[in-house]
């Protein structure tokens, strides 16, 4: 890129920022010792998690910031205990790398920004990994301090040698005595930003480190304010696990607004929509196969609260079932916004409530600063309808795998692993991951295509379909099946199903009828294991 792009480039990015920001009320007057100490925080201090903390606090340190099960922190309150925590952790002069296994509560949050303000670099680790994978990343990612929720005591005491280990959560836990203990915390703005490392969510095998750029700048929350109409002083509640990409997200981004944050360590539909009721909640971070459960908690007799403040919910880290866009915009109102991206390039596309309506398997269009492109196995684009290859870049592309591997480049864009196709609109829909795609006989199934057929069954709550060797065809296709309580339903009628609604050779052979699917803790079925 020649030098007069880059300045140019980089004032569109400017102008972008300033109309998204004055949109949402972040450019709104403001006491002018706070604004002043606010943007005195963001030039010392950038927008990394630590800075942003520091920044809101300035301009709101009253504001609500945290509501969990302990109760409420304020931003002036975080911050002042953050500043205490991170002078615990580098108490020998150095900054530790910090691996984190919490569910969403304080503890998390105030320990992500202390190492924010610390410099040191964060390992996100997936509470729904066992206690050999995670004690084996704990090794491969060269943790030094492991602060963790007390109901992991398997994986604290079986930490490799030289680990600190930490306890995050219960009133004498030990990041509270660290919180509680008076130090004299002179913090500084840190020679090297640390970095955040999100685990891939090992659908395929072991967790991959993603390495998160720590300060994506103000252009990647302009981003996320192009397509979903949040403003400053949300109350937004975190449904989506704090470790994964998306809540990771959704904490950047209330923090960025100043939000008050509802955080709740465990997922059910019930206590989820009391808690966005009683805290009057304007906007929910969820997975996918949350909605799906409170629909269905709906569904067989639950009793809404009255959620009449709740503007916004948006989902990511999975595909939304066929129909299912439909069925909750029309039980919870057109609120529903999908988001679609991977660990290494955070949201590509964002579908809105119109986008849904019209088309209710699209992914959306990308916002504002997000190049999207379908190309072909030699790196060409390919015509609107046609499937190909996604390639994307935005602010937000990840800084390489921490075991040094990276993604396939094409004009600064990386691979995302998955197949799609535009249509004339630029709306984007996702046929599924390039390594589930089955061949049949020559033929290519996308499974998601035929398990969103095989859901509009009213037996059927859930499916998923995979390849399975075949001695004629190379391979054949097996559905597993999930039927909802007291339902019954047979092989041949799935199958019936199938053969009017897909080509032959993507009727399913084999069908499964199983209790449960596997899925991990962000909800993604996880196809390698299927009996």
């Amino acid at each position: 890129m020649s030098e007069a792009a880059g300045i140019g480039e980089r004032a569109a990015t400017v102008l972008r920022v300033a109309v998204m920001f004055g949109r949402t009320g972040l450019w709104r007057p403001g006491p002018p010792a706070r604004v002043a100490r606010q943007l005195g925080a963001l030039r010392r201090w950038g927008t990394t998690l630590g800075g942003s903390w520091i920044s809101a606090a300035a301009r709101d340190p009253g504001r609500p910031a945290i509501v969990d099960e302990y109760g409420t922190l304020t931003y002036g309150e975080v911050d002042a205990r953050t500043d205490r925590l991170a002078a615990a952790l580098g108490s020998g002069g150095g900054r530790p790398r910090v691996a984190v296994l919490c569910r969403n509560h304080r503890g998390m949050v105030e320990t992500l920004v202390a190492c924010g303000k610390l410099g040191s670099d964060v390992v996100l680790l997936n509470t729904g990994m066992g206690t050999e994978q995670t004690i084996k990343v704990l090794h491969e990612q060269e943790a030094e301090v492991l602060v963790a929720d007390s109901e992991f005591g398997e994986i604290l005491s079986g930490a490799p040698g030289g680990v600190r280990t930490l306890t995050a959560d219960g009133p004498g836990c030990d990041l509270a005595a660290l919180i509680d203990t008076p130090v004299a915390a002179d913090l500084r703005p840190p020679p090297r930003n640390g970095r955040m490392i999100v685990l891939s969510s090992g659908t395929t095998g072991q967790p991959k480190g993603a390495q998160r750029n720590p300060s994506p700048g103000l252009g990647a929350l302009a981003s996320v304010l192009s397509k979903i109409p949040l403003r400053v002083h949300e109350t937004v509640q975190i449904e989506a696990p704090l470790f994964h990409t998306w809540g990771f997200a959704g904490l950047q981004i209330a923090i960025g607004l100043r939000a008050t944050m509802v955080l709740r360590r465990r997922f059910d539909p019930e206590g989820c929509l009391r808690a966005a009721a009683g805290n009057r909640v304007t906007a929910m971070i969820a997975v996918p196969v949350m909605l799906q459960r409170t629909l269905e908690w709906r569904d067989g007799g639950g009793e809404l609260p009255d959620l009449s403040a709740l503007r916004v919910v948006a989902v990511s880290g999975s595909a939304l079932p066929g129909g299912f866009a439909t069925r909750f915009m029309d039980a919870f109102g057109d609120v529903l916004y999908n988001l679609y991206g991977s660990t290494e390039a955070s949201w590509v596309t964002i579908a809105t409530p119109e986008d849904l309506r019209a088309h209710p398997d699209t992914a959306g269009r990308p916002p504002s600063g997000t190049r999207l492109a379908i190309l072909d196995d030699e790196g060409r684009p390919v015509p609107p309808g046609e499937v190909g290859r996604i390639f994307a870049a935005n602010e937000l592309l990840f800084a390489g795998y921490t075991s040094g591997a990276t993604k396939e480049t094409v004009d600064g864009m990386i691979g995302l692993g998955d197949l799609g196709r535009l249509d004339e609109h630029g709306r984007l829909f996702v046929c599924g991951r390039a390594d589930d795609m089955i061949v049949s006989g020559g033929e290519n199934v996308f499974p998601g295509e035929v398990e969103d057929v095989l859901t509009e069954l009213p037996q059927v709550r859930e499916a998923a379909v995979v390849g399975v060797p075949d001695p004629e065809w190379g391979q054949r296709l097996a559905a597993y099946v999930v039927l909802h309580p007291g339902q019954t339903l047979t092989a041949d009628e799935v199958r019936d199903l199938a053969r009017s609604r897909v080509a032959r050779f993507a009727v399913p052979r084999d069908v499964h009828f199983v209790d449960e699917l596997p899925r991990n803790a962000t909800g993604k079925i996880v196809r390698n294991r299927l009996p």
